[in-house]
């Protein structure tokens, strides 16, 4: 089934997520303003979200903010979370770079919902809208493997996270296309992307957002 928006509407969609991405490599790579970037992002996006609600709750229903299905989403997606965690500590201890703190928790509460939205646009908005683009010719797996790649572009220059964030979207793209529901892609991006940094990249995303404003150096 096809949503019923013009092929206009998507054009526009994919373009408001490339600059979305552009800002992504001015705001929070060159001037360094991760924070204010993920909070006027995530606020952009979730009064779209809002709107599009209020206009038409079956587009976004079909673009993947559903319930009916999550059960069995989850199931799909479950088996491969639980390997790619145990993935994340065997490499973390292999390059001693575990750093479990209690930096963690709110994190895993916060990231989800960021985690929601960035499915939302690279799948949702960009694959889903390409694939339902009117007389488009590009098979479904091509589709596929060109999100993932953007979206292993947009986490340049870091190789660990350009391979985790690749391997991810392939993975999500296949799920999206066969079940859309973004609720438990959201969820499982935010828990697997929260561990990522504080096992394999040695790194602490509490200190370099919300830990700034709460912690004195």
């Amino acid at each position: 089934m096809i949503s019923p928006i013009s092929d206009k509407r998507r054009i526009l969609e994919i373009t408001a997520v490339l600059i979305t991405a552009a800002g992504k490599f001015i705001f929070m790579d060159y001037l360094n303003w991760r924070l204010p970037f993920v909070a006027t992002a995530t606020l952009v996006w979730i009064s779209y979200i809002i709107y599009t609600g209020k206009t038409d709750k079956e587009l976004l229903k079909y673009h993947g903010f559903r319930t009916d299905n999550f059960k069995a989403v989850a199931k799909m997606i479950l088996p491969f979370g639980i390997v790619a965690i145990i993935s994340f500590i065997a490499i973390g201890y292999y390059q001693s770079t575990l750093n479990l703190t209690w930096h963690i928790i709110p994190i895993l509460i916060t990231y989800p919902i960021w985690g929601t939205i960035q499915q939302y646009l690279l799948i949702a908005l960009t694959l889903g809208n390409m694939q339902d683009l009117e007389n488009q010719k590009i098979n479904n797996p091509i589709l596929i493997f060109g999100a993932a790649l953007l979206f292993s572009a947009l986490h340049y220059p870091d190789k660990w996270l350009m391979i985790g964030t690749f391997v991810l979207a392939l993975f999500y793209g296949w799920i999206y296309s066969r079940k859309r529901n973004l609720y438990v892609l959201g969820i499982f991006h935010g828990v697997l992307g929260g561990l990522f940094y504080y096992t394999v990249l040695d790194r602490d995303p509490f200190i370099e957002t919300m830990g700034k404003l709460f912690i004195n150096k």
